[in-house]
């Protein structure tokens, strides 16, 4: 966890923009958007831009020389994919030497199933990929469709797995309530994990009351929407 050195409300923009993951993963965007909203993201001094990877190229050439980095999402947003295909799909990403962070999503079918030792043996494929290019590795749960007891077993997973985050969700599940990073899972998720991992919240993170409370109990990062951003961030007059 991140132990801010002050209160949210006192940060600079800049030290607010070091908690987010500006997500710019709709897939009707059209290049257009997406190079406006990677752009905005860099203008909020956000710590990356979370893109697919078909827009891995735009990112690079559109971070490169900035302090925004690119965060690739992998196996998105289902997780449900081999166990070897996850690992190739890392290589692949990883191998061009500018992907600061990847987001994988756990098989949360196999959560619920309660198959574990699965759960760990697939995640560890993909952060041994990405630590060889190193590349951190955020794990998303997607904690909408679990159970407490699930989500603290997740946790232990990802640990074992030597991943470098948990996440809480993709933002994109369909027949759940969509609470995402609710004060009460991150809270959770943070007791179980004790300090052992950095803990990111994405999934309905919308005002900036919410934000500024999740800093204030030290999460380490927060998933934003590309519309939420100048929200959280307080913006009268938002990038355009």
């Amino acid at each position: 966890m991140k132990t801010p050195k002050k209160l949210a409300k006192d940060m600079s923009l800049k030290e607010l923009g070091s908690y987010i993951d500006q997500s710019v993963l709709k897939p009707d965007f059209t290049e257009e958007e997406i190079r406006k909203y990677i752009q905005e993201g860099i203008d909020y001094n956000c710590s990356t831009v979370c893109i697919n990877p078909s827009s891995l190229d735009i990112a690079a050439e559109m971070t490169k020389g900035t302090d925004t980095k690119i965060c690739v999402v992998c196996d998105f947003p289902f997780g449900t994919s081999t166990t070897a295909s996850k690992g190739m799909q890392a290589e692949e990403y990883c191998k061009r030497g500018d992907i600061y962070e990847l987001d994988i999503v756990a098989n949360f079918g196999w959560i619920r199933s309660g198959k574990y030792k699965d759960v760990t043996h697939d995640i560890k494929a993909v952060v041994d990929v990405c630590h060889k290019y190193g590349t951190a590795v955020k794990v998303i749960f997607e904690t909408d469709t679990l159970n407490e007891e699930q989500i603290r077993q997740a946790c232990e997973c990802a640990i074992e797995a030597g991943a470098d985050f948990v996440k809480t969700s993709t933002g994109f599940i369909t027949g759940y309530e969509s609470k995402g990073a609710t004060i009460e899972v991150i809270q959770m998720m943070m007791d179980q994990c004790k300090g052992r991992i950095k803990i990111k919240g994405s999934g309905a993170i919308r005002t900036r009351e919410h934000f500024l409370q999740l800093i204030d109990m030290g999460i380490d990062r927060m998933g934003i929407g590309y519309k939420s951003t100048p929200v959280v961030l307080g913006l009268e007059n938002p990038v355009k």
